[in-house]
This record gives C-alpha cells, sequence and structure tokens, in this order.
C-alpha cells in the first residue's frame, strides 16, 4: 500500500503536506502510482490481470514441457519472457493480499491449456495462442476504457496499453504461424471453450 496519511482530494488520493503546501491545485493534477491505495473496482480488474498473466506464464510453461518443434519452442520462450513482464508489472499494482484465492486452480488451467494442444503439434497451439489472445486484448481494452475518464490512474493505463499491445503482437505473431487455413471442428470447439473459460474464470476472479 502506499505511505500512510493519505487523504482524498475530490475522487483523488493525495498526501496532506501537498494539499496543505498548496502544491494541489486540482484533483485532475494528481496521479497514482505503483503502490498507492486503489480504488475497489480497479483491484478487481487487476486481480484479474494478475492471474491472467500467471496463467499465461503456464500456458507456455505447458507448451515448453511437451512441444518438440523448435520454431515453436522460439515461439513459447520469446512470449513467456513477455508474460513474465507483465506479471512483474501487474505485480507492482495489485497488494499480494489481493491476488486471487483461485490461483492454484488457474494455474493448473494455464498448464493444461498449453500442454494438451502441444501433443497434437504446432498448429493446435498456435490456433490456441490466438484464442487466448484475443480474449486478453478485448479484456485490457474494457478496463482501458473504463480508465480514460480517470486521469489519475494514467499510468495505469500506460501499463495496460503496453500489456495490451503486446498481447495483440501474440496474437497476429499466432495467427501468421498457425497459417491461412481454416482450423477443423475439433479445433475450433476447443478454442471457443478456451475462450468461453476464460471468460468464466475472470468473472470468479475478480472477487475471489
Amino acid at each position: 500500500m502506499g505511505e500512510k496519511g493519505l487523504r482524498f482530494v475530490g475522487a483523488t488520493t493525495v498526501h496532506p503536506s501537498k494539499v496543505i503546501s498548496g502544491e494541489i491545485l486540482s484533483a485532475d493534477l494528481v496521479t497514482l502510482a505503483p503502490g498507492d491505495e486503489l480504488p475497489a473496482w480497479v483491484l478487481n480488474d487487476l486481480r484479474t490481470d494478475h492471474a491472467g498473466e500467471v496463467g499465461a506464464i503456464c500456458i507456455y510453461q505447458g507448451i515448453l514441457k511437451f512441444a518438440r518443434d523448435q520454431a515453436l519452442r522460439s515461439f513459447a520462450e520469446h512470449h513467456l519472457a513477455t508474460e513474465q513482464k507483465h506479471l512483474s508489472l501487474i505485480i507492482g499494482w495489485l497488494p499480494p493480499a489481493q491476488f486471487s484465492r483461485l490461483l492454484p486452480m488457474w494455474r493448473i488451467a494455464g498448464f493444461l491449456t498449453g500442454a494438451l494442444p502441444s501433443l497434437f503439434g504446432p498448429k493446435a497451439v498456435y490456433a490456441t495462442i490466438e484464442a487466448v489472445e484475443t480474449f486478453a486484448n478485448l479484456h485490457y481494452g474494457d478496463q482501458i476504457r473504463r480508465l480514460a475518464t480517470k486521469p489519475e490512474l494514467n499510468g495505469l493505463r500506460k501499463t495496460l496499453l503496453d500489456c495490451q499491445a503486446d498481447e495483440l503482437a501474440h496474437r497476429n505473431e499466432a495467427a501468421v504461424a498457425r497459417g491461412p487455413t481454416r482450423p477443423g471442428v475439433l479445433l475450433r470447439a476447443w478454442c471457443s471453450m478456451v475462450r468461453a473459460g476464460s471468460g468464466a474464470a475472470v468473472s470468479l476472479i475478480r472477487y475471489i
């Protein structure tokens, strides 16, 4: 949490010393940074982001556990490093006490989401990543739009924009690697299940 002695000016958290000294001329000029106290709805959103990045790391760990194709392994190793960076950024904003209690289940689900398609070859993996990152792009987009009206949270919005840009790049890279051929019925069903499962998990993790 941030330093003790915070108070609110309008909808913005500031230090009393700044208010007394006249440094704060407008609530719109105040910005919140990692470690400061955040509104409950923001913490709920960040809890889903944290769990999502934990799950993403486990997805790529699952891929690397079973994949033998060298191009696919390089793809997974590169994306794993990016997701680890995202997790570090989110942890900077989210106090450990706010982490989801469902993380153990989410780790298992993530690992299986990467491991299972790896048993069927690179195309199945790339299609799975495309589905996961399509969901991640939309998920971050919803939060970024909500933060657009909160100038005090521009730092967090910038963090999420950077994460979203990486997820979008991952989605596009996976789509190119998958190739132009449309996935078969079973693979499409699997990807639909992955997207639906991600949405259901986010609904739970916001509050648990």
